[in-house]
């Protein structure tokens, strides 16, 4: 496999882990190296196996998939480490979009590291950075916040704290909680302009810009669908 350097490998294990960014709404949206992966790996961790399977499916990637969903990481891990320990190359995707970036597969990341496997990254989508390109937003710098605290106090001190280093801020929020989320941050948000961009690169992307009040009032009257990504100017 050519994309494989088994020279970089550390320690004793041979075995490597590919994290492998995939598309977050338009299957076309993956690069021609993540496919090559895809394929040529012995399995591919999934966060949802039918998820994943569907995107293969699409590809015409017959590859064997090992589910590895958020609630029940740490119990699978040993497992893929016995399969990383055999020398097995196992490629890490979550349902869309960059594997461990408020998705699970850290703790994977993390162990197969610990144990001397090599790493590599497969970049590609990425919901927070295709909203920060198209927002007119991105300046020099974003502070990247993934899901707010659900705790009012605790939403605003983490705020404030993203605040106060002078960029862009960026978060994700469930369609379900983002009139509410808005409405907490109102009073300290102010006039700051707030981009919501949703259901990014499927045929109904859009974006809605306006203040955290002005926009907290539009959702509640017709909340969203499908997950959120938000961005506050500096």
């Amino acid at each position: 496999m050519p994309w494989q350097n088994r020279r970089m490998t550390t320690g004793d294990g041979g075995g490597v882990l590919a994290v492998v960014a995939t598309p977050i709404g338009n299957l076309e949206d993956i690069t021609l190296r993540a496919l090559r992966v895809l394929r040529e790996c012995d399995a591919v961790v999934a966060e949802d196996s039918r998820r994943t399977r569907a995107l293969l499916s699409a590809h015409g990637i017959s590859a064997r998939t090992v589910s590895l969903p958020a609630f029940d990481e740490m119990r699978r891990v040993p497992a893929l480490l016995e399969r990383l320990d055999r020398g097995e190359t196992l490629a890490l995707c979550t349902d869309a979009g960059t594997p461990v970036v408020s998705d699970p597969g850290a703790a994977l990341v993390r162990a197969a590291r610990q144990r001397g496997h090599r790493v590599v990254s497969v970049p590609g989508p990425s919901a927070v950075v295709a909203a920060l390109a198209a927002s007119g937003l991105a300046g020099s710098g974003f502070s990247f916040l993934g899901f707010l605290p659900r705790t009012p106090s605790k939403l605003v001190r983490v705020l404030e704290a993203a605040l106060a280093l002078g960029n862009t801020v960026a978060f994700y929020e469930s369609p379900l909680r983002l009139a509410r989320t808005l409405r907490i941050a109102a009073p300290l948000l102010g006039d700051r302009e707030v981009v919501i961009a949703r259901e990014l690169t499927k045929v109904h992307e859009e974006y809605h810009s306006g203040t955290a009040g002005e926009l907290a009032v539009a959702l509640a009257a017709r909340p969203p669908r499908g997950e959120c990504t938000v961005l506050v100017a500096a």
